[in-house]
């Protein structure tokens, strides 16, 4: 078939149709789905075409599954606008975004309680997941360093996990062949929180990840905990395990709202954390940030260094190009805001999940897992015999025909029996729409409870991937 033939046809699933409206004359009114066009649209035609497609996407600001933030202030999108063209990796090209992106992580040092803010590495990235990624090349690395300064074989490295970590970590250990030790939760110990953590330790053991903020329930893992089980390891084994601590979400929170909690820098095992810059640090979507505690806890030989305007600047990175006006949004919200700025939107966030979690848990239909008070998030389970006739992923398709997105999902290993709702309070979800919400949840649970028989037994959609 020619391609003068194929852009004629007019089959609805493999063509676009534009409204008359949108269209002028010597255009056509049919776009291909799946193959270039093959002439040329005004800008606005396009424009209106690729609207009109994502407008089906819903309401970001009534996502409340996802952890990634959803606004900004409009001297931010402006500055966003304005920035679109920087890519971070050319910081001979940018030096003041490189200079800039160094002010961002040197910042979180000094937050994160590093004992030399000066004295310790750090670089923006994509996202918490490949700041993961670097976290985990970077024990790896310095376990192999040791092993075979010791003459011993590097074949066989694992790293301890909980089981409720991100699915990040799964992709580290899978890509760079470490063996996961899952620690599974339970009633008991929710949490990875070092309770019998000398049964997963070894001497090929290249670290412990501690998670603040889970993202099934929001539940902070104590590493202040993780820690000292660690410490009691090292003196009866003589082992010496570094902790990372993925701070995805709660090292932009724990800061401010629980400034005496022990997680950070102020452990000395503590080797790196990593956190979102677009979940709890407010910017739009594409930015991580990781920061090692000093140079000594990064090898040397992960690290490439370029030079701009006669200095010497390192990077540690698995993307080359990548956007950086991230990271200027990022300095944007540290000069705007500063630590009483962070501290009150912060704290704002956890109120509007408290008052939630309180109206939710008072409900018959349910009982709470986590309340928000840790991280702005918080989940439910449906209360044990409330209803044989519907559960919580009918609840969540009704909660859809509403606008609201929250998922429903099976909790990790050695609780995988018990399906939750999660919902993530982000800045600008509001006490009002808080109260709109729960309006629609009373609604619906109404609509459902009223069921005289069982819904359709159908096969749920996976609502939710951690």
């Amino acid at each position: 078939m020619t391609r003068s033939h194929r852009s004629v046809r007019h089959e609805p699933e493999t063509n676009v149709e534009l409204n008359p409206l949108f269209s002028r004359p010597g255009e056509s009114t049919i776009f291909p789905r799946f193959t270039i066009p093959d002439g040329e649209s005004l800008p606005g035609t396009a424009y209106q075409v690729v609207h009109d497609e994502v407008m089906l996407d819903g309401n970001s600001r009534l996502n409340l599954a996802t952890f990634v933030g959803t606004w900004m202030e409009r001297e931010a999108s402006q500055l966003y606008a304005e920035t679109f063209d920087k890519n971070m990796i050319d910081k001979d090209e940018y030096p003041q975004t490189a200079l800039i992106e160094t002010r961002c992580w040197r910042m979180l040092a000094d937050l994160w309680n590093a004992p030399d803010p000066a004295a310790a590495v750090g670089t923006s990235t994509i996202g918490s997941s490949e700041a993961c990624m670097l976290a985990g090349l970077a024990l790896k690395r310095r376990w192999q360093h040791r092993r075979r300064a010791d003459k011993k074989p590097t074949d066989a490295p694992n790293i301890v996990l909980s089981s409720a970590v991100q699915v990040c970590w799964e992709k580290f250990c899978n890509y760079w062949e470490v063996e996961a030790r899952y620690v599974p939760v339970s009633v008991e110990h929710p949490t990875l929180d070092g309770h019998e953590l000398e049964r997963y330790v070894d001497e090929n053991t290249i670290g412990v990840v501690a998670i603040m903020g889970v993202t099934y329930t929001g539940a902070y893992e104590p590493v202040e905990l993780i820690s000292a089980a660690l410490d009691r390891i090292q003196d009866g084994t003589g082992l010496d395990i570094p902790i990372h601590v993925d701070g995805a979400s709660g090292a932009m929170v724990a800061p401010f709202l629980q400034p005496d909690l022990v997680w950070d820098f102020r452990l000395p095992r503590v080797a790196s954390i990593n956190t979102s810059g677009h979940k709890y640090g407010l910017v739009y979507p594409g930015l991580g940030w990781i920061v090692w505690r000093d140079a000594k806890a990064l090898p040397e030989d992960l690290v490439f260094h370029v030079s701009y305007l006669g200095g010497d600047m390192p990077t540690f990175a698995l993307n080359f190009s990548r956007p950086g006006a991230q990271v200027l949004l990022q300095y944007y919200l540290f000069l705007r805001l500063g630590f009483a700025g962070y501290r009150s939107v912060q704290a704002s966030s956890r109120d509007v999940a408290l008052y939630l979690s309180h109206e939710i848990g008072a409900m018959d239909a349910f009982t709470l897992w986590s309340d928000g008070s840790d991280i702005p998030v918080f989940a439910w389970q449906l209360t044990d015999g409330h209803s044989q006739n519907w559960d919580l992923h009918h609840l969540s398709e009704r909660l859809r025909m509403n606008g609201w997105l929250v998922p429903a999902y099976p909790l990790p290993e050695g609780l995988s029996g018990i399906t939750v709702q999660r919902i993530v309070v982000r800045n600008g979800f509001t006490r009002d729409l808080a109260s709109s919400f729960l309006t629609d949840l009373k609604k619906e649970v109404a609509y459902l409870d009223a069921l005289t028989a069982p819904m359709p037994d159908g096969k749920h959609k996976e609502a939710f991937h951690h």
